[in-house]
């Protein structure tokens, strides 16, 4: 493919003209302001609108320009730089048949004075150079070398990191609550997660020999916990011991677990710091604590479950009035009767509840075939969703959201405890305030009385600035209790009359059965929409 393009060249009959040369193989026509933008450098008159028919002629064509000799012009060009100086374009511009072509080594130079010193492409020059020339077509000069961008590091870990993993709900609405897969064993010299270090890219350069840094990248810094080695390049670690590892907060954590078959009579009560495992059932009476997650396998009745983690009961609880299951993350079950639960900063995911007294910092979702809430007092701090709420003759059933009773005894004592600073700071004035009098009227102090003076100023300073720490603290826990206005009940089923539903501190009982349905806080009161 060439481009059409111009030339000066002499008339047999005498004078010159401007010869047209036409393009081939689907090159662009000759232009012609540039033909004309070339002529008005060379200083030769012409008539732009004879330039302009036979250059848009399509032939091979000379348009005469004026009697005499043809002028000598030598081979010219014209060398484009864009803005980012990252290449450089030349079009090149025949000489008259009385001109003379320049030498690759003049064109060189040229380009070295203009300070284009890199990337030149020396191949596609030499190609025109050594060839008939290659005009009024933009060819590449030089292009830069753009930085190679790097990659941020990265943290690969060896375990699963999903905090919130649910029960698999199966097609016919059933959940399977034996294959939860919510603890990540692991054994002594197990590779726990390694640093992919970052690749911090390579430079670039312009065509002016300029360098192009590529972007910063983030390093990288293994964070963990106890029973854990990290190796001697600080890139990998590994357990110390058989366990349970768990990531919290980009921090890892490995925790011994205690496995037995039941509980009952050949174990006794257990108390145990770290995780523990019960492959069989939990009998009446007896207790379970643990410095992680408790998965139990089997069914409770009538115990106590206390865990820090995640409490994990594969065929229900049992409460018999009387159980207690307490968890500082999540509570999964099958069923839950007759109990009172609390799951402080997570959910509670189960099947059914019947009769209970159900309290989670985040949410309550009861799901599956049945997916009932029937009797007793259910609270979340975000959302209910339930699938049957309520039922025909049965027990009053409240559910309540946008409360959290952690927060709530949180702000009451932080409230005590402001009480109690700005009371130990107004006792302490009047002994200043004395002290000062009595020293502006010269009297002299002890050195007993000047240590004392010293201690009560120093106690008043560290209340105040605890003060100003627990006001804070008091306004963000506001904030918090605030954000909660936004909770809400989600019916997927039915829910019966008879039920209380209770949104912060506005309530409303439903009158009538309804379907599909949620309820929100709205302008002060609890509203009932679809869902």
């Amino acid at each position: 493919m060439e481009n059409g393009y111009f030339q000066l060249v002499s008339l047999p009959g005498g004078g010159y003209g401007m010869k047209f040369f036409p393009p081939k193989e689907e090159g662009e026509a000759v232009r012609v302001g540039e033909a004309a933008e070339w002529l008005d450098g060379q200083g030769i008159a012409y008539e732009l609108g004879v330039i302009k028919q036979f250059a848009e002629s399509g032939k091979d064509t000379v348009c005469f320009l004026g009697p005499g000799e043809c002028p000598v012009v030598n081979e010219t060009y014209r060398i484009t730089v864009s803005e980012d100086k990252m290449f450089a374009t030349v079009r090149f511009y025949p000489p008259s048949e009385t001109g003379s072509r320049i030498s690759f080594n003049e064109f060189l130079v040229d380009l070295r004075y203009r300070n284009i010193i890199s990337g030149i492409h020396m191949t596609e020059l030499q190609d025109h150079f050594q060839s008939g020339g290659m005009y009024c077509t933009d060819l590449l000069v030089a292009k830069g070398k753009e930085p190679r961008q790097g990659k941020d590091a990265e943290i690969e870990y060896f375990f699963n990191t999903d905090l919130r993993i649910r029960p698999t709900q199966r097609e016919d609405g059933s959940v399977d609550f034996f294959n939860l897969n919510v603890i990540n064993h692991c054994h002594k010299g197990d590779l726990l997660a390694r640093i992919i270090p970052e690749d911090e890219g390579e430079y670039g350069t312009n065509i002016m020999g300029g360098k192009i840094k590529p972007k910063e990248v983030k390093r990288k810094v293994l964070k963990y916990g106890k029973h854990i080695d990290l190796s001697e390049d600080k890139l990998s670690i590994t357990s110390q011991v058989d366990g349970h590892v768990m990531l919290v907060d980009d921090q890892v954590f490995v925790s011994d677990v205690y496995t037995v078959e039941n509980v009952d009579i050949s174990t006794g009560n257990i108390d145990f710091n770290g995780s523990v495992q019960i492959n069989g059932n939990v009998s009446t009476n007896y207790v379970v604590r643990a410095n992680g997650n408790v998965i139990i396998n089997g069914v409770v009745e009538g115990a106590h479950i206390y865990a820090t983690g995640n409490i994990i009961i594969a065929r229900g609880m049992n409460g018999m009035s009387k159980g207690t299951l307490h968890a500082g993350g999540n509570i999964v079950a099958k069923f839950m009767e007759s109990a009172e639960i609390v799951a402080e900063n997570g959910y509670v995911d189960t099947g059914a509840i019947l009769h209970c007294t159900v309290t989670a910092g985040d949410e309550v979702i009861v799901h599956g075939k049945r997916g009932f809430v029937a009797g007793g007092h259910v609270k979340a701090g975000n959302k209910i969703s339930v699938k049957n709420l309520g039922a025909e003759m049965c027990a009053p059933t409240v559910v309540e959201v946008g409360v959290n009773p952690q927060l709530k005894t949180d702000y009451l004592n932080l409230q005590r405890e402001v009480a109690d600073l700005m009371k130990s700071i107004k006792n302490a004035q009047p002994i200043l305030s004395s002290f000062a009098e009595k020293h502006a009227q010269g009297v002299k102090f002890t050195p007993e009385q000047l240590k004392y003076f010293k201690v009560a100023m120093n106690a008043i300073e560290a209340d105040k600035v605890r003060l100003a720490k627990k006001n804070q603290e008091m306004l963000n826990l506001q904030q918090l209790v605030d954000s909660k206005r936004r909770a809400v009940v989600e019916v997927t089923g039915e829910v019966f009359p008879g039920t209380t539903i209770v949104i912060g501190d506005v309530s409303m009982v439903v009158k009538s059965s309804y379907k599909y349905c949620r309820f929100e806080r709205v302008q002060g009161e609890v509203k009932m929409g679809p869902l």
